[in-house]
């Protein structure tokens, strides 16, 4: 799978583009099929009236933007009346050539508070794999905005700008990597990082963090090609339910050894105190699924979600039979087949590069 799609929802509110200028057919938002440049426009027009009923999306050209993403973001506060929005999207935010990032729209958002009074939900990097590479969008320290927005709720960034440094000598600096520890935030419920490779480093400054409200987290694990280097320790204080006291849901998501982390999570104390847990986008193979059907913390569930994994048929009947009879939902939808190389089984994640 690859990210080839904009997002049409965000926040449980509709997507609406407020785009640069200069955007051509080939760069409209992917997922809102047969619409014009002329009609995004007048859509985003008409939103204008109601701006409270959409989560507005910001992104310029991702090659030789006509307009940078910094006048287009002045340009919105100037065309819409930002106050009453509660959800942002921002895609692209300059040339895939010029390796974009958010530091720039981090800082606008900081510089800019007061016009997002009601602002509670952001999502950093909804670009699709035509525009840029998942691990070639650079990131930034998203404490400053945190402490910027203390009534935000929700938090979603994807890349984490930290993979192209691993093959070179060339030290990431502060402006281009994700950095994840936030001192306190007592407003934040719902943190997701998607990646195709996620950094133990990452790991333990999120766990670092105060957030005491934290109910939904989210890490997609990825591939060491890309950066993945987190171990359990890394998670320590999550795994053994000392961060975040309020957590409910947990994601270990999009992993290319699911199976390692079942197994550690088959002992995790933090597993007695969630009610739905994430292993999806991942590489869930028969040993994973036996430790989940033998288990009984796995069975006190309400919820697992296993979809895009490497089950046979048997196991995954076998799997789903064991888990529902002890009433938990679960989803082993979008089986998947190993690919061959060489005279081996290769087992790849939904996400990578």
């Amino acid at each position: 799978m690859t990210i080839n799609q904009n997002l049409t929802e965000f926040a449980g509110l509709p997507v609406v583009d407020f785009p640069a200028e200069g955007l051509d057919e080939y760069s409209l938002p992917r997922g809102d099929s047969g619409l014009t440049h002329e009609e995004h426009r007048d859509r985003w027009i008409e939103a204008a009236k109601d701006p409270a009923s959409w989560a507005w999306r910001l992104r310029v050209e991702s090659y030789d933007p006509e307009e940078e993403f910094a006048p287009c973001f002045l340009r919105f506060l100037e065309a819409v009346d930002t106050t009453p929005i509660t959800a942002l999207v921002v895609g692209m935010t300059g040339s895939v050539e010029d390796e974009p990032g958010y530091l720039e729209a981090r800082d606008l958002l900081i510089r800019h508070r007061d016009a997002f009074p009601n602002l509670r939900s952001i999502f950093l990097g909804d670009v699709t794999f035509e525009e840029s590479e998942v691990s070639w969008l650079n990131h930034t320290d998203v404490a400053p905005l945190l402490a910027s927005y203390p009534e935000l709720d929700t938090l979603v960034t994807r890349g984490t700008g930290d993979s192209q440094y691993r093959a070179s000598d060339e030290e990431p600096t502060e402006d281009t990597v994700l950095r994840l520890h936030v001192p306190r935030h007592e407003g934040l419920r719902r943190l997701i990082v998607e990646s195709g490779g996620l950094r133990g480093r990452m790991c333990r400054e999120l766990c670092s963090s105060d957030l005491p409200r934290l109910e939904h987290l989210e890490l997609w694990l990825g591939v060491d090609t890309y950066g993945y280097d987190a171990v359990p320790e890394d998670l320590t204080p999550l795994l053994s339910g000392e961060a975040f006291p309020g957590l409910r849901h947990l994601g270990l998501r999009n992993a290319e050894d699911t199976d390692d982390w079942v197994r550690v999570l088959a002992s995790a104390p933090i597993l007695a105190r969630l009610e739905t847990l994430d292993l999806s986008l991942g590489t869930l193979r028969e040993e994973g699924a036996r430790i989940l059907m033998e288990t009984p913390a796995f069975h006190a569930l309400r919820r697992i979600d296993l979809h895009h994994h490497y089950l046979s048929e048997e196991t995954r009947d076998r799997l789903r039979e064991v888990l529902t009879a002890s009433g938990v939902e679960v989803d082993l939808s979008e089986e998947r087949e190993p690919s061959h190389f060489s005279g081996e089984d290769l087992y790849y994640p939904a996400v990578g590069e």
